[in-house]
């Protein structure tokens, strides 16, 4: 499935003709029964079927709570589901597209993140409880969605966790208020695969307001498994008990891989050692941050990954690798108290291959400082003691995106990647500098100690060619395999999930209420 207008099919797809192509639609907004109900994929869905069908969408979400984030091209930070809705429009990603992030940095309290820019660290109970505060976000939410609106057709909105949260109703920026301000059309997804969906779907809507109600325009039942004619008596019982269409039954799909958002995905990704595979241990720390780093190794048949905070799952592996945190010093402990720090620095000895990424490669070094407690209560701890560094943490939050060539004795800008760190890192007392990467901008980056041990403050370096392949050098022998196209890949996968959720979804019922004054 391709770009552009769609004409000849029209019909059978539910796409616009030409005509209705040129229309302005009205916005669009899918919400949920619960969290992690799918909301995020069925908007990228949606994403990428308007722009197939020639419009110019553009995703929004009011608020994001997720330590998935992403550097933008002028700087600012946003969620990462959201840059993946984005790519599936085509466009750039743009802090307006998720004007409010909380990260969380501890389970009391998270870093608000504002346009782009960290605002201060607030408790849920200060968060929450601050009215003028949450008006003021609600009011920046606002105007980014009209900035977004000026430029973009349509706007395709996402909520997040329950729309029927009765106790945060009134400090709401995200769901339903969000819906009634940009005069969104709604749509309800419901996971059936956690069971319950009757109840769940008729209790999120019985509980709306009678205001809140009259958005929900549809009722999307989403990872059915089996044969959906099953669900036929299904829909109609759905439709009585609440007077809102069923507009889709979306199966369950393995065979489409789009970026997860949610940290409960790592549940299912932590099976250990696979025979004939480079098997790579992803630690997993408490505030695991950018998991996203390491879908391409799922993509890539010479990896096998998984998420482990077993030191002995540790000693199983090829290759270890220490990923991005939001709190580094309390997850150094974690490693410390756990035994991990020994089995990583065990497993380097041992000839396997250790790589760390943001807090990951501040983690590998003599020393993290943090003078200012910034972080939380712990002012300094020593590293792992790998490589010869020591880092600072800071205030100042580096955010940024950067070309660059891998080992400075490339001279080709051939690799993409990103920073989000707050800290500074040199060398350990009279360490010399051996730079893992030389960017565009004359600025150099992480520390080579060996080809076996290495770090970069840069997220998405696994994405490059280059760096997969020299990932895997040495341990792919007898195999003619070469590292993935990720970026054609995600568009694959864009294309794959467009074409599901139409033959699934009814999108003439969806493009006419869209399409209505």
């Amino acid at each position: 499935m391709g770009t552009g207008f769609i004409t000849d099919n029209a019909a059978e797809t539910g796409a616009p003709t030409d005509g209705q192509a040129r229309r302005r639609l009205r916005p669009i907004m899918f919400v949920g029964t619960c969290s992690d109900a799918g909301k995020s994929v069925i908007n990228t869905a949606f994403c990428r079927i308007f722009r197939q069908d020639g419009y110019r969408p553009a995703p929004f979400k009011a608020q994001n709570m997720s330590l998935n984030s992403f550097s933008t091209p002028e700087g600012g930070e946003m969620g990462r589901a959201q840059v993946a809705q984005a790519e599936a429009c085509g466009i750039a990603p743009h802090t307006d597209m998720n004007p409010v992030l909380l990260k969380p940095t501890n389970d009391a309290s998270s870093q608000v993140i504002l346009n782009g820019k960290p605002v201060g660290n607030l408790s849920a109970r200060e968060y929450f409880g601050r009215h003028n505060q949450k008006e003021a976000l609600f009011e920046e939410a606002v105007r980014a969605f009209h900035r977004l609106e000026s430029r973009y057709n349509p706007i395709v909105l996402e909520g997040a966790g329950s729309i029927s949260e009765l106790n945060l109703r009134d400090r709401d920026i995200t769901n339903m208020r969000m819906a009634a301000k940009a005069g969104a059309d709604t749509y309800l997804v419901a996971d059936i695969d956690r069971g319950g969906v009757f109840g769940a779907v008729y209790g999120t809507i019985a509980l709306l307001s009678p205001e809140e109600r009259s958005f929900i325009k549809g009722i999307i039942i989403n990872k059915f498994r089996g044969d959906a004619s099953l669900f036929a008596d299904g829909r109609k019982i759905l439709e009585e008990l609440t007077g809102v269409p069923v507009v889709g039954v979306v199966p369950w799909f393995r065979d489409i891989r789009i970026e997860e958002e949610d940290s409960v995905a790592l549940e299912r990704k932590d099976a250990s050692r696979l025979d004939g595979a480079i098997n790579v241990a992803i630690v997993r720390l408490p505030r695991l941050s950018n998991f996203t780093d390491f879908d391409v190794l799922e993509i890539d048949n010479r990896f096998h990954p998984y998420y482990t905070s077993d030191p002995r799952e540790i000693g199983r592996a090829d290759i270890i690798i220490l990923p991005g945190t939001k709190n580094t010093l309390s997850d150094l402990r974690f490693l410390k108290e756990r035994g991990l720090d020994s089995a990583i620095v065990g497993a380097y000895r041992n000839g396997k291959k250790v790589v760390g990424i943001c807090g990951g490669y501040q983690m590998l070094g003599m020393s993290l400082e943090d003078p200012g407690r910034i972080e939380g209560d712990i002012a300094t701890m020593p590293g792992l003691g790998l490589l010869p560094l020591r880092t600072v943490i800071t205030r100042e939050k580096v955010t940024r995106q950067g070309r660059f060539a891998f080992l400075p004795v490339s001279h080709e800008m051939d690799c993409e990647g990103y920073e989000i760190h707050m800290g500074r890192t040199s060398p350990w007392q009279d360490a010399e500098e051996r730079p893992l990467v030389r960017l565009e901008d004359g600025r150099f980056d992480g520390y080579f100690l060996d080809e076996r041990c290495w770090g970069s403050y840069m997220h998405g370096i696994l994405d490059n060619p280059a760096v997969l392949d020299y990932l895997a050098a040495g341990l792919d022998a007898g195999t003619n395999a070469r590292a993935v196209d990720y970026a054609a890949f995600k568009e694959e996968q864009y294309d794959k999930l467009a074409a599901l959720v139409r033959e699934h979804v009814d999108m003439d019922y969806i493009y006419a209420s869209l399409s209505r004054p």
